[in-house]
Parts: C-alpha cells; sequence; structure tokens
C-alpha cells in the first residue's frame, strides 16, 4: 500500500480516527504536547493536521506546508484556522459538525428544561435541606416561541428535539434559505425581535459574529426572554447579558460556552476570574455548562467517523 504521507495529530480523537487513516495509507503522528516551535518544524513534511483548538494554525504556520493537503478538525468550529488562506494554498479545511449536533441539540434541550424549571437551583435548595416550592414553579414550552439563530447542523438537531413540546420554532440563518418546514418557521430578526420567548445560539465564530448578542441586541426583543449558548462564547457580550439580566430583559441564561474559556479554569480561584463571570456563577437564573454539550460518548466515535469519510472522498 502507498504512504500517502504524515498526518500530525496535536490533540485527542477517538482511535477510530487514526486506525482508518492508517488503513488508508497514512503515517499519524501523535504529539499533542508539542511546542509550536517542533510544530513549525514538522510542518514541511505533513500531509494533514488534525486539530482541536490547540493552537491557530495561521498564514506563519501554513506557508511553510509544502506537502499539506487537509486540515481536520474534531468538532464543528475552524475559527483557530486561517480558512481564507488555507484556501489560496489549497488546502482542505474538513470539520465534523455533523458528529456531535445531536449531542448538542439534546444538551440545549436539556439546558432549556433546566431554565425554565428551576431544576439546578432546587437540586440545590432539596440538598440543603431547603423545600421551596413556590419559588421554583415552572414554566411549560407548549404554545411559546423558541427563536433559533443559526439553522446548520446544530440549530436543526435542536429544532428536532424541539419537536414533541408544542413550541412554534421560529429560525433565522443570514445564509440560507428553502429550510422551512411543518414544526420550523424560517424568519427574519424582525419577527424574531417581536415574537420569541427563547433565543438560542448556533452560529459559528467569526468577525460577524463576535458579541451578537451584546445589551442592544438583547434589548431589541419585545419580550423579556431566556437565553441559551452551546455556539460559542465570545457570541454573547458577558457584561451586557449581566446587564440584562439585571434589568430583567433576560430572564435566565443557560450557557455551555463562555468567552473567558482560555483561562485555566482548572488552575484559578473564583474570585479571581472576571467579575462577570461571578455574577452568572452566583445568580439563581443562570445555568452554567463546561464546554460539554457536544462531548458525549457516541459523538467522541461519530466526529472522528465523519472526518474519515471527509478525508477519504479527498483521496478519491
Amino acid at each position: 500500500m502507498p504512504v500517502f504521507g504524515d498526518v500530525l495529530f496535536l490533540d485527542s480523537a477517538h482511535p477510530l480516527l487514526s486506525s482508518e487513516l492508517e488503513g488508508l495509507g497514512y503515517n499519524c503522528i501523535h504529539d499533542p504536547e508539542i511546542t509550536h516551535k517542533k510544530l513549525l518544524a514538522l510542518m514541511p513534511r505533513l500531509t494533514g493536521i488534525i486539530v482541536r483548538s490547540k493552537f491557530f494554525l495561521g498564514e506563519n504556520e501554513l506557508q511553510r506546508a509544502e506537502k499539506l493537503r487537509f486540515i481536520g478538525r474534531v468538532g464543528s468550529g475552524l475559527e483557530n484556522i486561517d480558512v481564507a488562506y488555507a484556501g489560496r494554498m489549497g488546502i482542505a479545511c474538513l470539520n465534523s459538525p455533523e458528529g456531535n449536533c445531536d449531542a448538542v441539540g439534546e444538551h440545549a434541550t436539556g439546558l432549556l428544561l433546566s431554565l425554565v424549571n428551576h431544576i439546578c437551583k432546587a437540586h440545590h435548595e432539596v440538598c440543603n435541606a431547603s423545600w421551596i416550592r413556590e419559588e421554583n414553579r415552572g414554566t411549560e414550552l407548549r404554545g411559546k416561541t423558541m427563536a433559533i439563530i443559526g439553522y446548520g447542523h446544530t440549530g436543526s438537531a435542536f429544532a428536532r428535539c424541539l419537536g414533541g413540546f408544542g413550541m412554534d420554532i421560529l429560525a433565522y440563518d443570514k445564509y440560507k434559505t428553502g429550510y422551512g418546514s411543518e414544526w420550523v418557521e424560517e424568519g427574519n430578526m424582525e419577527e424574531i425581535f417581536r415574537r420569541a420567548d427563547f433565543l438560542s445560539l448556533h452560529v459559528p465564530l467569526t468577525d460577524e459574529t463576535r458579541y451578537l448578542a451584546d445589551f442592544d441586541y438583547l434589548n431589541s426583543f419585545r419580550k423579556n426572554i431566556f437565553l441559551i449558548n452551546t455556539s460559542r462564547g465570545p457570541v454573547v457580550d458577558t457584561a451586557d447579558l449581566c446587564r440584562a439580566l439585571r434589568s430583567g430583559k433576560v430572564r435566565g441564561a443557560a450557557l455551555d460556552v463562555l468567552e473567558y474559556e482560555h483561562l485555566s479554569f482548572e488552575d484559578l480561584d473564583l474570585w479571581d476570574l472576571p467579575e462577570p463571570f461571578r455574577f452568572l456563577a452566583g445568580h439563581p437564573r443562570v445555568v452554567l455548562t463546561p464546554h460539554v454539550a457536544g462531548w458525549t460518548h457516541e459523538s467522541h466515535l461519530k466526529l472522528s467517523r465523519v472526518l474519515v469519510d471527509k478525508i477519504k472522498h479527498l483521496a478519491d
């Protein structure tokens, strides 16, 4: 079997990915602790790179990649790759949102139910021997309107998960049309600002979406809303979200991602983190999870399987 070249794994992935690539004739190099200096030295010999988000692969790195044919992202976001420059170099940038979209949709549904039924708050109260019922009275979803911003793999998966709740689902995607169905209405931002009871964000992080949900955006909703973010942390301006929570414009927020994720949460004390984070952490109507919406046992395998199929297609 011919050897197609070296593929460098900069982060972990399901063993299926390297096994399948080796079966195709690639030589897989695993070096999750690689230094940037060593990465630059290796670039000229690489045919492929498998990444999550450890390094930014920009012009400085890619201009050395004389043989590089593909960069495979184990996940959906490509914000740590200069996709435009890679395209000019003839390097295919492959991601795998199909692999974890069901996981994200289900997790977003869990966050939604936790918010409207005060599940996390009530759990802590009961564990502390506080039996509080009236303050934990829930809100039913039937007849309410969910606005989904970004109707790609995860946005549509979330809509499918909501199908049995009897909600009106109003979706907006600036770059897609014709996706309306019997349970999802294709809308515009004017309708969303007027009708939404809930807002769920499913957009990539780009210059266009960074701080999309700032105070002016949140204050444009006619109703007081619940916010869910399972996309990227900087899509929401955290300080402005805190302001909207204080004013009541945002009734509650569930965030799987935070703009502070570049900080090492494992090594920081709560009081070393920015004040807006401390406000969110202490708020009774905020639910936080550690960027695990797409992080399931099943998606761990599916993400790699999707990448294998796309790399095979390149070789055809």
